[in-house]
């Protein structure tokens, strides 16, 4: 008894070993399917309920990994903590955590990197990084008051860290009026176009 569940030990191990990874298109497109999942839970979704009915899918730019970007990445210790603006009177604290620049569309750039202090005491997102930012598709293919991307804090021994513009995603406020966003930092403005993640909710 104890040799064929050893020989099913193994069996599974070389099945497992041999199971072929997914493709950075692939792991995209599951990325979109459980956005696109959660956008139509009507429990968690932040669509209005008449649009909920409606809603089918995001649109989404093609997906492109030049848009995945492995970025130097600089922390900024012992910064102020500040109050970002919101598109309400709600004005959150965070702090500039480290700095990130990179090389896109043959210029560079630097971006800030945020922490939200009101979630220093959750296990959940302890490791959260907030990057908003804006570029030259708002008002045209993506949403007029900026997207988001959410990262972690990369290990200790990092000076890189991973901006995957794929990933990027619209505030709540480009489906409905009744949430508090937070509006990115004029210093987080990209002088590009950024053709990857999220584009605009045309009704809105």
């Amino acid at each position: 008894m104890k040799k064929i569940t050893l020989l099913f030990t193994i069996t599974l191990l070389i099945l497992s070993c041999n199971k072929p990874k997914k493709s950075y298109l692939e792991k995209i497109q599951q990325h979109q399917y459980e956005l696109n999942s959660f956008y139509a839970n009507e429990k968690d979704s932040p669509l209005t309920i008449k649009d909920l009915k409606e809603f089918k899918s995001l649109d989404f730019f093609e997906i492109d990994e030049a848009y995945k970007i492995i970025a130097d990445f600089e922390l900024t210790p012992n910064t102020a903590i500040f109050e970002m603006k919101t598109s309400t009177e709600r004005l959150p604290l965070y702090r500039k955590y480290g700095v990130a620049s990179f090389i896109l569309n043959g210029k560079e750039f630097r971006l800030n990197i945020y922490q939200n202090q009101s979630l220093l005491t959750s296990v959940e997102y302890k490791n959260h990084l907030f990057l908003p930012f804006n570029d030259l598709t708002n008002n045209k293919t993506s949403y007029g008051g900026g997207r988001y991307i959410d990262l972690e804090i990369p290990s200790t021994d990092s000076n890189t860290i991973t901006i995957d513009f794929n990933k990027a995603y619209n505030p709540y406020c480009a489906y409905n009026h009744k949430y508090s966003c937070p509006i990115p930092p004029a210093e987080n403005f990209l002088n590009t176009e950024i053709k990857a993640g999220v584009k605009i909710f045309k009704k809105h």
